[in-house]
């Protein structure tokens, strides 16, 4: 579904990331994760035509889209859901929502995929009217989410889900993107909650200063003694 083939982004003359290459198949959870500063958001960005890569390829359900215009990325089927969430605080739940289907294809399903978007987070039924910067850190995530839901991607892109969110939260809002998966939408997560990431992917790759350094299923990544020392403080 998604293959990127040796991909090189830098800021400046900085390279942020080498090389980079994997695959992600059709209806896959894969996880991406590595510590801070591994190029883990740079990649995201990357995937997602915010970032203009220097080298390399990215191909999405064969077609090479490594040129595409940032608004051609959404088109195309991909949908992120960035790091700091990135809401209209001054707009209400409900437009946040609407906003995420303002391209034809998906306005045409605005009223469906609003349904199940309040289905997947029945907490944001009750604050449909209410603003965006009024919700708790949990409901604002459950909303960029849902946001990009309404863009009917084929592939989600998470950037952090779990960042300062309470454990129990958190542990909600992983469930809710298994059932976002299960139900057929490909989900690339990065995430520093590697013992989360790991308990919910089908697959995962370590990042390391720009580079992918490991990859294989998280219990063959689990069995790994340095994984589990960098990663998992065991």
């Amino acid at each position: 579904m998604l293959e990127v083939h040796d991909l090189q982004v830098a800021y400046g003359p900085a390279p942020a990331l080498w090389g980079v290459s994997f695959v992600l198949r059709p209806r896959e959870l894969l996880c991406v994760v590595g510590p801070n500063g591994a190029g883990k958001t740079t990649l995201i960005h990357a995937l997602a035509g915010m970032l203009r890569s220097r080298g390399g390829r990215i191909d999405f359900e064969g077609r090479d889209i490594t040129a595409l215009p940032p608004h051609r990325f959404c088109e195309a089927g991909i949908a992120i859901v960035p790091e700091g969430r990135r809401l209209f605080g001054g707009m209400s739940v409900r437009e946040n929502l609407e906003i995420g289907s303002l391209l034809p294809a998906a306005k045409a399903y605005r009223a469906k995929s609003m349904a199940s978007v309040l289905a997947l987070f029945p907490a944001l039924q009750a604050k449909l009217g209410q603003a965006a910067a009024e919700l708790s850190g949990g409901q604002q995530q459950m909303l960029a989410i849902g946001r990009a839901l309404m863009a009917c991607p084929r592939l989600l892109l998470l950037d952090e889900p779990s960042l300062g969110l309470s454990p129990l939260i958190v542990s909600e809002m992983f469930s809710a993107i298994q059932r976002v998966n299960a139900e057929g939408t490909a989900v690339l997560l990065v995430e520093q909650n590697v013992a989360m990431a790991l308990r919910v992917a089908h697959r995962a790759y370590v990042l390391e200063q720009g580079r992918m350094v490991a990859e294989g299923t998280p219990d063959a990544l689990m069995q790994r003694d340095e994984i589990r020392r960098a990663y998992l403080g065991s």
